[in-house]
C-alpha cells in the first residue's frame, strides 16, 4: 500500500514531467471507475501537485484567466499510482487521463488497478489527518506527545502507527522498520513507549549541544518516523509496489525486517500483518494466526524469486486455460452433432409418420369427408334467373328451394356386360339360352 514516500514521490514525479507542459481539452475518466466525473475542461492548462501524509493534490492551473482553476485530491488506495504514456500506450487501469496539446500527445495517467483509489474534485485534506510525519515534522511530534491521554494510545505501538489522526503517512512497512531498529516489541504499550520519549525530551539536565548529538546517533520513535521515509525517498524511483523494476529492486534490498527472511509476523486486531524480530510483547494476540510467510529475495542485479515463480504459475494457468478451453471446444462440437442429430431423427420420424396410412376412426372420418366433397363436386352449377320474371308468366323457382339430388354416375359397364344383357332378355321375355 502506497505510504508517505510514495505519495511524496508521485508529487516530484507529477511536478518533474509536467514542467513546461501544457495541457489541454476534457480530463477523461474510465467508464469502469466509481469515482465521480472531473467537470474541468480548458484549451490550454498546466499541471502541478503537492503532497501531505497519505493524500495528493494535484492542481489544473488554465494559462487564460477566461477559465477557472482546480484542483483535485487522490487518496491511492492499495495499487494507486502516476504514469506518463504516449497516446496509444495508455495502461489498461488508467482511471483519469490528463492529455498534453504537443504532438505527439502524451498522457498522464492515474494508474489503479485494485480500484481501492479515489479522487475528489476542488476536495481538501481530510481534517481526521493528524500532520505530515515528514513536511510538518515539529507539528505532527507536538500532536503526539500533547494527546498521550488518548485512549488510541492504550492500544500496542503497532496499532497506534497506523492510526492517521496521530501518525500520517505511516503504514505497513514503515512500521515495521522504524520498530525493528528501535528493537521494539511491537505488542507493548504505545503510551508506555512514547511516555518515555516525553520524559527524554523534557530532560532540563542535558546540555542543547548533547541533546543534537543523541538525537543524531540514537533517534526516538517520533525522529525515526521523520527519518526513515526520507530514506525511501533518496532511493529514488517510486518506492514500496507491485511492479518488479531495477527501483523496485533497490528498494527490497533497502527492507531490513519487512517481509525479510527469519523474521516472524503476527496479525494485530485490525488483520493486519506486523513484521518483528524476537519476543512480540505482552499485549501480543493469544491464539492469533501468524502472519504471511517472508518472500525470498535474490540479488538486486537478478529478478526476485517471487517473480520468477509468478511468471510460471501465469504460464501454467494460460496452458490450463488453453486445455480447458480445447476441451469445451470439442464438447461443443459433440453437443452439436448430437442435436443436429436428434434433429434430423425428429424430421424423418414425422415425415414417416406422414407417409403412413391412417386406420381406425381417423381413417373412417377421413373417408367421410373424402366422401362428401366427391359429391358437392358432381351438383350442377345453379342456372342463371333473371329477378324480375316476365308478365303473364310465374316466377321460376329458385334452383335452391329444394334439394337437388346429385346425378348418379353411369356404370362403367358396356352394353353387352352380362348384368344389363340379362335385364334385357327379361323384360323382353326371351329365355337366356
Amino acid at each position: 500500500m502506497p505510504e508517505c514516500p510514495e505519495l511524496h514521490l508521485a508529487s516530484i514525479f507529477i511536478n518533474t514531467r509536467c514542467a513546461g507542459l501544457h495541457f489541454g481539452g476534457a480530463v477523461e475518466k474510465s467508464a469502469v471507475s466509481k469515482n465521480a466525473e472531473v467537470p474541468f475542461s480548458c484549451p490550454d492548462y498546466t499541471v502541478s501537485s503537492v503532497s501531505r501524509g497519505k493524500e495528493l493534490k494535484v492542481f489544473l492551473s488554465p494559462v487564460s484567466s477566461k477559465y477557472k482553476a482546480t484542483h483535485i485530491v487522490f487518496r491511492f488506495g492499495m495499487s494507486g499510482s502516476f504514469t506518463m504514456t504516449p497516446d496509444d500506450e495508455i495502461p489498461k487501469h488508467a482511471h483519469l487521463r490528463f492529455y498534453t496539446k504537443e504532438v505527439p500527445r502524451q498522457v498522464l495517467c492515474f494508474v489503479d488497478p485494485r480500484r481501492f483509489g479515489s479522487w475528489e474534485v476542488n476536495g481538501s485534506w481530510q481534517p481526521e489527518r493528524g500532520p505530515c510525519v515528514m513536511q510538518e515534522y515539529e507539528k505532527f511530534r507536538d500532536n503526539v506527545l500533547k494527546n498521550l491521554s488518548d485512549k488510541a494510545f492504550d492500544k500496542p505501538i503497532c496499532e497506534a502507527m497506523l492510526n492517521q489522526k496521530y501518525f500520517n503517512g505511516i503504514g505497513n512497512y514503515l512500521r515495521a522498520e522504524i520498530l525493528f531498529r528501535l528493537q521494539i516489541p511491537p505488542f507493548v504499550s504505545a503510551r508506555t513507549v512514547l511516555e518515555a520519549v516525553k520524559h527524554q525530551n523534557q530532560s532540563s539536565d542535558v546540555s542543547l549541544s548533547k541533546k543534537v548529538k543523541i538525537k543524531k546517533e540514537n533517534p526516538d520513535l517520533l525522529q525515526l518516523c521523520h527519518l526513515v521515509p526520507k530514506e525511501v525517498i533518496n532511493l529514488g524511483g517510486k518506492g514500496y509496489g507491485t511492479g518488479k523494476t531495477e527501483d523496485y529492486a533497490a528498494f527490497e534490498s533497502w527492507l531490513r525486517c519487512y517481509y525479510v527472511s527469519g523474521m516472524k509476523s503476527l496479525r494485530d486486531s485490525n488483520g493486519r500483518t506486523i513484521w518483528f524480530q524476537g519476543n512480540p510483547g505482552p499485549l501480543a494476540p493469544k491464539g492469533g494466526r501468524g502472519g504471511r510467510k517472508p518472500r525470498k529475495s535474490v540479488d538486486a542485479g537478478s529478478r526476485s524469486v517471487k517473480a520468477e515463480n509468478t511468471v510460471r504459475k501465469r504460464k501454467l494457468k494460460k496452458e490450463v486455460v488453453k486445455e480447458e478451453q480445447t476441451e469445451d471446444d470439442a464438447l461443443k462440437h459433440a453437443v452439436k452433432k448430437r442435436v443436429k442429430k436428434e434433429a434430423n431423427g425428429v424430421e424423418k420420424e414425422c415425415r414417416l409418420k406422414k407417409e403412413k396410412p391412417q386406420r381406425g376412426k381417423k381413417a373412417l372420418e377421413g373417408a367421410e369427408k373424402e366422401k362428401i366433397s366427391r359429391r358437392r363436386s358432381y351438383r350442377g352449377a345453379a342456372p342463371k334467373t333473371s329477378t324480375q320474371p316476365r308478365k303473364g308468366k310465374p316466377a321460376p323457382k329458385d334452383a335452391f328451394s329444394e334439394k337437388v339430388r346429385p346425378r348418379r354416375l353411369k356404370s362403367p359397364q358396356t352394353r353387352d356386360s352380362p348384368k344389363p344383357r340379362q335385364r334385357r332378355l327379361r323384360s323382353s321375355g326371351e329365355s337366356f339360352a
